[in-house]
């Protein structure tokens, strides 16, 4: 609920969700140790899904200290409220940056990723090291899934997808960074949140093959796991514009512009952990989700 981006579009989430019986809001800073702890001790949970941090990649450029009090502090902090509560599972949102400059494509959960390009994909590999040494030494079940540019309705303004259609129907050009070559690994919605449903469900239990003589990232002889999720099909930014433009119906005024700081390349999931997990894969197209996600635009801003 901070003030990143819109606040009124969090606030019109959160009215969706407060219609479930079942569903309680607390206004809670992950940074502030006591309220943390003491909501822990209040409800006891024997899941916890942890998917608040500060995002952006070009964001930690120039707020650097947000991302250590969120994404670190406020990590810390729900690891010790596990521990305290003996919470049965902690599944947690990492991401697909922490690749960082890496060019084997697919990425794969069993690569090294200790090259990060940026602050806030180093905060997310920190993120799993520490979940790491608290399924070790307190054999905590903790999962971290790296999700792949996740888009879809009520999603981030500061995405390219909203950025673009905010624009193209505002008549403003867009920047086209990396000259539009960049690919991306787009991820719908509805995609991640069955995979996250599914993983929940699946504690993380140690690897019994697991070996210290070479070691697999993936796992762990403790009750760690990290998983992909990811479409698997890289879409060129020039192509999903062009997909934006049919769907709007309106042409885009491009400003090409070359690969930023911080940016990667091209991304690309292997989703093969995953699908063995769980049996699930991600499998709606970015053809049908960019138009989900112009139907929503529209509706909701009244475009």
């Amino acid at each position: 609920m901070n003030e990143y981006y819109d606040i009124n579009l969090k606030r019109a989430r959160l009215d969706q969700l407060e219609e479930f019986p079942h569903f309680r809001f607390e206004h809670v800073d992950l940074a502030d140790r006591d309220r943390v702890s003491a909501l822990f001790a209040s409800v006891g949970p024997e899941i916890v899904v942890n998917l608040a941090a500060q995002a952006g990649v070009r964001h930690s450029l120039t707020n650097p200290y947000a991302y250590g009090e969120s994404n670190l502090s406020g990590f810390l902090n729900v690891l010790e409220g596990c521990r305290q509560a003996s919470v049965g599972h902690l599944v947690y949102a990492s991401s697909s940056s922490i690749y960082g400059g890496s060019t084997r494509m697919p990425f794969s959960v069993h690569d090294s990723v200790d090259h990060p390009l940026s602050l806030y994909a180093a905060t997310k590999r920190a993120n799993e090291l520490m979940a790491h040494t608290y399924s070790h030494l307190l054999r905590l079940p903790t999962t971290g899934l790296r999700f792949f540019t996740v888009y879809g309705p009520w999603g981030r303004p500061d995405m390219a997808l909203f950025i673009f259609t905010k624009a193209i129907l505002a008549g403003e050009p867009i920047d086209v960074f990396n000259h539009g070559n960049m690919q991306r690994d787009f991820t719908y919605i509805d995609d991640v949140i069955e995979g996250l449903i599914r993983i929940m469900q699946l504690p993380a239990t140690p690897n019994k093959e697991w070996s210290s003589a070479a070691p697999d990232p993936a796992t762990s002889s403790a009750p760690f796991r990290i998983h992909n999720i990811g479409g698997s099909s890289p879409v060129e930014l020039n192509h999903l514009i062009e997909l934006l433009e049919d769907a709007l119906g309106k042409k885009a005024k491009r400003n090409s512009m070359p690969l930023q700081p911080g940016d990667v390349p091209a991304t690309c999931a292997d989703v093969s952990s995953l699908e063995q997990a769980t049996g699930f894969r991600p499998r709606i197209p970015i053809e049908i989700g960019v138009r989900r996600f112009v139907e929503w635009y529209r509706d909701f801003y009244r475009a």
